[in-house]
């Protein structure tokens, strides 16, 4: 598995035989390092956390130009065939599919989804986690926007998740602090990359609270520069059920 951080919560996921976004947001991110062409190169899915512009970011363009699927909420899914995306599978959260090279599973996360369009806000489904399981390869949380909840430990028993990706900024999800003592308390991952942080004003610049408070900690604590990349070895598993 090649993982590679396009800042925010924005991931390009290399695996055997497909090449996966989650939440690609490029245009009017500010950390994001690579064009909308370029972090849409070869990609065959598109999987969503949630509705908000910085999550959603530029799928639209992405699955019209690539035939990419786009995975995520019912209710968003329909908001995004509305826009004239063709390749929609939805999900809601504890629900999971086969896609063939992975399984892709919707879990709970603890925010909001709306998706903003010259209408006003359109309600757009439950905010989810994002679970991903390809035979051979480490299994990857992406817990989208959220909040700390103690439910976090049913999603570490049922997907045993090695890769762990965190919002750590603060003001929309939780904060260092807390990304941590949920990494801690919650999962047992191998690896945890904190991410949705240092985008906007508002959110922490840097990585630091959460690196202090997982001192200590068994996991390894894996922060990317945006546009970097880092590969995962093989491992020997079953495949995804």
């Amino acid at each position: 598995m090649k993982l590679t951080w396009y800042g925010h919560a924005a991931f390009r996921i290399e695996i055997k035989s497909a090449v996966i976004l989650i939440d690609p947001f490029i245009t009017g991110n500010s950390t994001a390092p690579v064009s909308v062409e370029e972090a849409g190169s070869s990609v065959t899915h598109i999987i969503l956390s949630h509705a908000h512009g910085d999550h959603v970011g530029d799928t639209a363009a992405i699955a019209k130009k690539t035939k990419a699927q786009v995975i995520c909420a019912f209710e968003l899914g329909c908001l995004l065939e509305n826009q004239g995306v063709k390749n929609v599978f939805s999900l809601n959260p504890g629900g999971g599919y086969d896609f063939g090279a992975f399984r892709a599973t919707l879990t709970l996360a603890h925010h909001s989804s709306a998706l903003e369009t010259k209408d006003g806000l359109l309600y757009a489904g439950n905010p989810c986690g994002i679970v991903i399981e390809a035979k051979n390869e480490p299994t990857l949380y992406h817990a989208g926007d959220t909040e700390i909840f103690s439910d976090m430990a049913l999603i570490n028993e049922f997907y045993q998740p090695e890769i762990g990706c965190l919002p750590i900024g603060d003001v929309y999800t939780m904060d260092g602090r807390k990304a941590a003592a949920a990494a801690k308390k919650f999962f047992d991952f191998e690896t945890v990359v904190p991410m949705h942080y240092a985008t906007f004003d508002v959110l922490d610049k840097t990585p630091e609270k959460f690196i202090k408070e997982m001192a200590g900690a068994k996991t390894k604590v894996l922060v990317l520069e945006p546009g970097k990349s880092v590969e995962f070895k093989e491992r020997v598993k079953s495949a995804a059920a």
